[in-house]
């Protein structure tokens, strides 16, 4: 298996900066395309488990889009082979000392790279 791949590297760090820019901008649209539409699919938030691609789409939708601005620190992104991948990064909020992780893993489907699975978390 080929760790790396220079072209694959570049379609996942695409498509996870394409993810960045439509949550910092609230772009639900663009948040959910890029969230695999299956009843497998989860997230875990930093307040919420969502199971399914139903239960995140609705999370989505109510959330509010005030104070979703963040810098963004370390962030690791693995691909294996040409069809999987890990995205780790670590983010900052204006104003909060916390440090946020957030963790993806990608596939590669049909309609292009999607997440399959998320988590978030806030450390002190």
């Amino acid at each position: 298996m080929s760790i790396n791949e220079p072209d694959v590297l570049a379609e996942v760090t695409a498509a996870f900066e394409r993810y960045e820019q439509a949550l910092v901008s609230n772009d639900v649209a663009v948040l959910d395309e890029l969230f695999w539409n299956s009843p497998h699919t989860l997230r875990y938030g930093a307040t919420e488990n969502l199971y399914g691609y139903d239960a995140i789409q609705a999370f989505r939708a109510a959330r509010p889009s005030a104070g979703l601005a963040r810098t963004l620190g370390p962030t690791v992104i693995t691909t294996y082979g040409r069809d999987f991948a890990t995205a780790n990064t670590e983010f900052h909020r204006t104003g909060s000392d916390r440090v946020g992780r957030q963790s993806q893993t990608w596939l590669r489907t049909p309609a292009g790279w999607r997440v399959v699975a998320a988590h978030v978390s806030l450390m002190s």
